[in-house]
């Protein structure tokens, strides 16, 4: 009998041809049609191949994912639809942009002047299995997974060290940086449904070493003046502590530990070395420390931003992103089943997105994106914007169990958009096509899955990367494929 013992192929040099448990069982099917091992390793060397040269490989240095908790209605920003019935039809007025052809709402004045720059996905779509509810549907976009427990309502169990890794962690796991930088970076606020904090946002069976940091200023939701505060105690020097007699101090460890050999192999799996060094180089550099300070920007640009919690994000994860890290995630700053700025609009639609949500949404991603051009960092930072779903084409009906006025809409997963920009992906660029009542997709389907396996991607990491989780099986980073129609 032959037997394979332990994790398969965790030696190999690069990591995306590990073969699969499934894979060595087709084996012996595959030998009736002439295929061998060696040429099953080969197909998939090949299929590595072809990734490696299709459009978009390899292209982003960094991600910065605006994550619109919520579900934003695409009908009322950048779908909006004609010769519609009256409780289907966007209460707001369209307008013109810098596509020919392509209108969005009145809400998006700014948005409109720089979507030459960008592509989007009028396509997005998945049925839902457990997931017409925000947790669940959270966890599928960040991990690219459901969960075994999902309630009816679609509510999950809090964070647990067996989840899925959030894709941020994969991607600092995979492609680590040797800035003197913090790798991933959560900001302002958790992802959070009800009393259910943070699921689909921690590296999950990775280990914490692979957890965002987390930047939560102090102050309610909505507090607009809460990134003046941000508070960074754990990235400074204490007043008596000198960078010098820090590295002494660094150098006074190394000697203790080359006179304690067998302490050293007792703990060599937990690499202490390499993350001592690493908050050492945090601490003294002072990079970190100064990508916060959002005061060095002009008052101008910070206007343009937007003088609130979510303009303020995006400026500083611009900065992030120049002082190095790799994965930046904003957060809307408003969390769902709740009002004001909040993109769960079940009521109160019309004021609530025209005087509160678009506007903020208008000036910070227009800027994050004009920004990051103007500075030629967009040709390696991969900017995604999306919410979790989109919104009923139908005012007023319930999809999901909730209570909606005839000035709101309930969650809709079978249709919404999508802005993806920067790293080789298209400028000027609409790929999908919704149907007449943005109800669902006309042309090419995208699932968000597929947004993920895009990210990875743009990379350099093939989806199909082999991780193994907390009872050492092997899963795939995702299981799709990159929509590489999105690249120049």
């Amino acid at each position: 009998m032959l037997r394979f013992q332990g994790g398969l192929a965790k030696d190999l040099c690069d990591k995306h041809l590990t073969a699969s448990r499934r894979d060595v069982l087709r084996v012996g099917g595959s030998g009736l049609l002439g295929l061998s091992l060696g040429g099953m390793l080969r197909l998939k060397s090949s299929a590595s191949d072809q990734a490696v040269s299709a459009p978009g490989w390899g292209k982003a240095k960094s991600v910065i994912m605006v994550y619109l908790q919520g579900g934003p209605s695409h009908l009322d920003l950048w779908d909006p639809k004609e010769d519609v019935p009256e409780n289907v039809k966007s209460p707001f007025t369209n307008i013109s942009t810098k596509i020919p052809g392509i209108q969005f709402t009145q809400n998006l004045p700014r948005l409109a002047q720089v979507n030459d720059r960008f592509s989007m996905i009028r396509s997005m779509s998945y049925s839902p299995n457990g997931l017409f509810n925000h947790t669940a549907a959270i966890y599928q976009l960040m991990t690219g997974y459901t969960t075994d427990k999902v309630s009816p309502s679609g509510q999950l169990e809090p964070p647990s060290p067996k989840d899925f890794p959030n894709f941020g962690s994969n991607i600092v796991r995979l492609r680590p940086t040797d800035e003197p930088m913090l790798p991933f970076v959560m900001l302002p606020r958790p992802l959070q449904e009800s009393n259910v904090i943070g699921k689909g946002g921690t590296a999950g069976f990775l280990g914490k070493s692979f957890d965002p940091y987390t930047l939560y200023p102090d102050g309610d939701d909505m507090d607009m003046s809460k990134m003046e505060r941000i508070k960074i105690d754990d990235l400074q020097l204490r007043p008596d502590v000198f960078a010098m007699r820090l590295e002494r101090r660094a150098k006074l460890r190394d000697m203790v530990n080359a006179q304690m050999p067998d302490i050293n192999r007792a703990v060599e799996n937990y690499q202490l070395d390499t993350y001592y060094d690493q908050a050492l180089n945090l601490i003294v550099s002072g990079r970190a420390r100064e990508a916060f300070n959002l005061s060095a920007e002009s008052s101008d640009l910070r206007d343009r931003y937007g003088r609130n919690t979510f303009g303020q994000s995006c400026l500083l994860a611009r900065r992030l992103i120049e002082a190095g890290t790799r994965v930046v995630e904003v957060i809307w700053p408003k969390v769902a089943n709740s009002d004001n700025h909040s993109w769960d609009h079940h009521s109160g639609l019309t004021e609530r997105m025209r005087d509160r949500s678009a506007p903020m949404l208008d000036a910070g991603l227009s800027s994050l994106i004009e920004d990051l051009d103007q500075r030629g960092l967009l040709e390696e930072t991969l900017v995604v914007a999306i919410g979790e779903f989109g919104r009923s084409p139908q005012r007023g009906v319930s999809t999901s169990g909730n209570n909606n006025t005839a000035d709101g809409r309930d969650h809709w997963p079978y249709c919404y958009t999508s802005v993806v920009a920067g790293a080789g992906v298209k400028r000027g660029y609409v790929h999908g096509k919704s149907d007449k009542t943005a109800s669902a997709p006309l042309e090419d389907p995208v699932h968000p899955i597929e947004l993920l396996a895009t990210v990875y991607h743009a990379f350099g990491i093939a989806p199909e990367t082999i991780v193994y989780n907390h009872l050492n099986q092997p899963r795939e980073l995702v299981k799709a494929r990159a929509l590489t129609a999105l690249f120049a």
